[in-house]
């Protein structure tokens, strides 16, 4: 976990043997899982450091405070939320993934890591988000996804509560993107905070993460500001068939 301890040093976030132990232990549960069950195309050892675990932490450099309830959305094999768990155990976390395999390992996973305060559920989260235990009661929703920007909104925002935020990570040249996305999360009651372009050395001004391939990464942050309207977000598959900016 060499390339892993020195990027998360880098990053302002340094992690303790135990922690380092972990990450080691969900590479090889993630590589085992992975022959059966397709979690990840991306399997090598150090680009899973890399492009899964580091990547994944840098979402704690766009947070204001720690966040009490987190939810990932779409995690595949809980990333983001499983890193960003063992650097702060403490935070209560919510994955979700429709696909039950993937929340098989999920659950197989929490269990060997013996991670406290996390829910794994199956389920699309355009059903979950119309249950009122789940409905505006997150501080932080996460998404990996490859998604636009309009639909992962209309799957996240319905989850924060008012105060809270929604994260985005994207990669690559997404300009075009968020522009494309405002009006959606001005009506599902978000406002753009800031784009945060993050690198390993923790500082934007150091530019773009280098991950390998020196892929452009960045954080989209939305901040919750009013109540997500009560119809979104709208029927399974509808908010990638038909995203609101195009409406």
């Amino acid at each position: 976990m060499e390339r892993l301890i020195d990027g998360a040093k880098r990053l302002g976030l340094p992690l303790t043997a135990e922690q380092v132990a972990s990450f080691q232990l969900y590479y090889e549960e993630l590589v085992r899982w992975n022959r059966r069950v397709n979690l990840t195309a991306i399997v090598d050892y150090e680009e899973v450091q890399l492009k899964h675990f580091l990547d994944s932490l840098t979402v704690a450099l766009a947070l204001k405070e720690m966040p009490s309830r987190t939810l990932d959305i779409g995690t595949g094999g809980g990333l983001p939320g499983v890193p960003l768990k063992i650097l702060y155990p403490g935070i209560g976390l919510t994955l979700v993934d429709s696909v039950h395999k993937k929340a098989a390992f999920l659950h197989h996973l929490v269990d060997r890591l013996g991670l406290e305060g996390v829910e794994v559920l199956a389920e699309r989260a355009e059903r979950l988000a119309h249950d009122e235990r789940y409905r505006q009661r997150f501080d932080l929703v996460l998404s990996r996804g490859v998604a636009k920007l309009a639909t992962l909104a209309e799957l996240a925002l319905p989850f924060c509560s008012l105060g809270g935020a929604f994260i985005a990570m994207k990669k690559g040249e997404i300009d075009d993107e968020i522009d494309a996305a405002k009006q959606a999360i001005d009506i599902l009651g978000g406002r753009l905070r800031e784009v945060k372009r993050v690198s390993l050395g923790g500082s934007e001004r150091d530019g773009w993460m280098r991950l390998g391939e020196n892929e452009k990464r960045a954080l989209v942050v939305v901040d919750k500001i009013n109540h997500t309207p009560q119809r979104y977000p709208r029927r399974p598959g509808i908010p990638q068939k038909r995203p609101l900016f195009v409406l």
